[in-house]
């Protein structure tokens, strides 16, 4: 069976890594968590308090930020490593989500981390998620999904899974969050959010978990054994 690249993108907390994780195990394949390396790069601005409107400042800090991804086999869990210290944890705070969208639409940013994300796919075999992975980071992916959901139902999705680590969280933080993730986005210059033209389309706002899966699993195994 022919190894291809599967691209996964959508909107933030539709669900696109959870489907990417499953999927990637399913078919055994690599999975890469974009997000997780704009986070990565967000929490380094933080640290350093990196003022993301001088250009010199973003482009020397790019120079000391080194992203890589750890398998660990026995939670099954991939982290992000930034100058090799696990940073999974702490990229997904309420601070690095408020501030990623705008440190993910730098166009050095951008530059940085798709050439990085293009160099992990040159062996095929992977499943990536993001939100310009079928049109940007592999344009020529053999299969591209473009995951959608109800913004109430994201909105809830993502509110339950920050209560769990802050109950100081409200739903209102998060909603407003969100919008102000999708209007970044979907409109800012570089690579902006949209769906590839040949993406399969999976709204899974009525789904679960396996069921998404399923569907997933059945468009990659169709695109495998295309002649």
């Amino acid at each position: 069976m022919k190894k291809i690249i599967i691209a996964i993108d959508g909107y933030s907390s539709c669900g696109k890594s959870t489907l990417a994780k499953a999927l990637a195990k399913k078919l055994h394949y690599v999975f890469i968590d974009s997000g997780a390396m704009y986070r990565a790069i967000t929490l380094y601005f933080i640290q350093h308090k990196i003022k993301t409107h001088h250009e010199n400042e973003v482009a020397e800090a790019l120079k000391h930020i080194h992203l890589a991804f750890e398998f660990h086999p026995e939670t099954e869990q991939n982290n992000m490593l930034l100058n090799g210290i696990n940073v999974e944890a702490e990229i997904r705070n309420m601070a690095v989500s408020a501030k990623v969208s705008e440190v993910a639409a730098i166009p050095a940013v951008r530059k940085f981390a798709v050439a990085q994300q293009q160099q992990m796919g040159r062996l095929k075999g992977i499943v990536m998620d993001g939100r310009d992975i079928g049109t940007t980071v592999f344009p020529q992916a053999e299969l591209k999904i473009f995951v959608t959901a109800d913004p109430a139902i994201r909105v809830e999705r993502r509110f339950k899974e920050l209560f769990a680590q802050n109950k100081n969280i409200t739903i209102e933080d998060v909603k407003a969050n969100l919008e102000m993730r999708d209007y970044i986005d979907t409109n800012r210059t570089e690579s902006p959010l949209r769906k590839a033209n040949d993406a399969k389309e999976l709204n899974n706002s009525n789904l679960t978990k396996e069921e998404q899966l399923n569907i997933a699993y059945k468009w990659a195994m169709e695109t495998t054994h295309q002649k």
